[in-house]
């Protein structure tokens, strides 16, 4: 990877985009330092502290992906979070409604379309996320373990106009966000919004890390230090071999003569992968598992069933928390690649152009076989995510580590897919400028 990088640096064309890339993260983290106006930084940075002694909070998932600066309260909180909640739902959406079917069909300008939608939909999400968190911090609820008298003045002006420049700051900051990875996804290296993803969550891993050290125990620190790394390293090979693992189901194309010339003949295969799903039923799961929780929260309410969700739904390491969050991801796994892979419009398009699989019929017997192959490899791909995803939990029932372990299993899915997709990138487009062959 690093040769990569290296060559890249000494290819002209491909240095200009890996500097523009560079110098739109370093815009990019700028802006998740800058408060927004109204706030009062210095009781935010107090609130902050405490937080940090008492455990991850309510929203340390959230927090990761906009690289800290949602509880900073920062002009970039939101971060991609919108942009990515409202891609989810689109995708969702195109299953479900006939026009946006038939845009996805149309091509090019079909996806320019909905690319329009997404963004149209991501600024409705901003306004929607950026009224939510402003009220949470006009309540004092969005520092649950703070002074009651430094959380209530987090925002000392509570009044409509205020919150609606703090409101219309963060939109603006989400529609720049948005702007600036369309910027590195159309000038620089690889897809933006993933690489804003990747900056975001990897941000925040040398404080985690550190942290981790100075509440150890055992040399300082340094042994549990240590272990982590250790267990970072495995989890990472791990999460490489399951990611690049996939079913290769092998397709022969018939020969068919038109005119004179002959075409088809050819042996590929259509790759299906492990993990098909990607990291999209983690954040599902854990979206969800939020909802009941900022209910309770949102409500004041102090009930049974109140009391229960409390106690039960809120804390990462309690069993029922646990067994939930996996079967939703295991779930949300068989959901996403059920409305993400159509065997039958394989199986058709396969048909069309005169394609089979050796030993299995064109048409409905190939879309049942690759149904069938789809749900047996779903099965240890969707155990892998839940496994994967509950390395926190684990960390946090063995050694005290807090809720937004540096080598969670959101965070690594993220950051070892998007790196291998744009080392990826880095070397098809190395080998389109200096490809060798058998000729020197």
């Amino acid at each position: 990877m690093l040769t990569a990088f290296a060559r890249a640096f000494k290819t002209p064309d491909l240095r200009k985009k890996l500097l523009f890339t560079l110098g739109i993260i370093v815009l990019f983290r700028l802006g998740a330092h800058i408060p927004v106006p109204g706030v009062n930084y210095k009781n935010v940075q107090i609130c902050i502290d405490s937080a940090k002694e008492g455990g991850g909070g309510l929203f340390s998932l959230v927090n990761m992906f906009s690289g800290g600066a949602l509880l900073q309260i920062t002009i970039f909180a939101l971060g991609i979070m919108p942009y990515i909640t409202a891609s989810i739902i689109l995708q969702l959406l195109t299953v479900v409604i006939p026009r946006l079917e038939a845009l996805k069909k149309e091509g090019q300008s079909g996806t320019a379309k909905i690319t329009q939608y997404t963004r149209y939909l991501t600024v409705a999400l901003a306004i929607l996320q950026g009224t939510g968190l402003v009220a949470t911090a006009n309540s004092g609820a969005l520092f649950q373990g703070c002074a009651e008298s430094v959380r209530s003045q987090i925002v000392p002006d509570k009044s409509v106009f205020t919150t609606a420049v703090m409101v219309i700051t963060m939109t603006a900051g989400t529609a720049m966000v948005m702007w600036l990875g369309e910027l590195i996804t159309d000038r620089g290296i690889g897809n933006g919004m993933s690489i804003l993803m990747f900056i975001s969550i990897a941000a925040g891993f040398p404080a985690s890390l550190w942290a981790i050290k100075d509440g150890g125990k055992m040399a300082d620190g340094w042994i549990e230090f240590g272990i982590v790394i250790l267990v970072g390293f495995a989890m990472v090979a791990l999460v490489v071999f399951v990611e690049q693992a996939q079913r290769r189901i092998p397709v022969q194309y018939a020969k068919r003569m038109i005119g004179r010339k002959s075409y088809g003949g050819t042996s590929t295969y259509i790759p299906l992968k492990v993990n098909q799903a990607g990291v999209i039923p983690v954040i599902f799961a854990s979206s969800l598992l939020y909802i009941p929780a900022l209910i309770v929260q949102f409500s004041g309410s102090t009930a049974p069933w109140a009391q229960w969700i409390q106690t039960n739904l809120t804390k990462g390491d309690h069993p029922y928390y646990i067994v939930t969050y996996f079967l939703l991801i295991v779930f949300f796994a068989f959901f996403y690649v059920a409305i993400s892979f159509n065997p039958e419009e394989v199986a058709d398009n396969m048909k069309k152009y005169g394609g089979f699989i050796p030993g299995i019929r064109a048409g409905r017997p190939t879309a049942e076989y690759l149904s069938y192959v789809l749900n047996r490899i779903t099965w240890p791909g969707s155990l892998y995510l839940g496994l994967i995803a509950l390395v926190p939990t684990m960390a946090l029932a063995g050694f005290g580590a807090s809720q937004d372990f540096p080598f969670g299993g959101t965070s690594i899915l993220i950051i070892v897919g998007v790196g291998l997709e744009t080392v990826k990138q880095i070397e098809s487009q190395l080998q389109q400028r200096n490809y060798e062959g058998f000729l020197r």
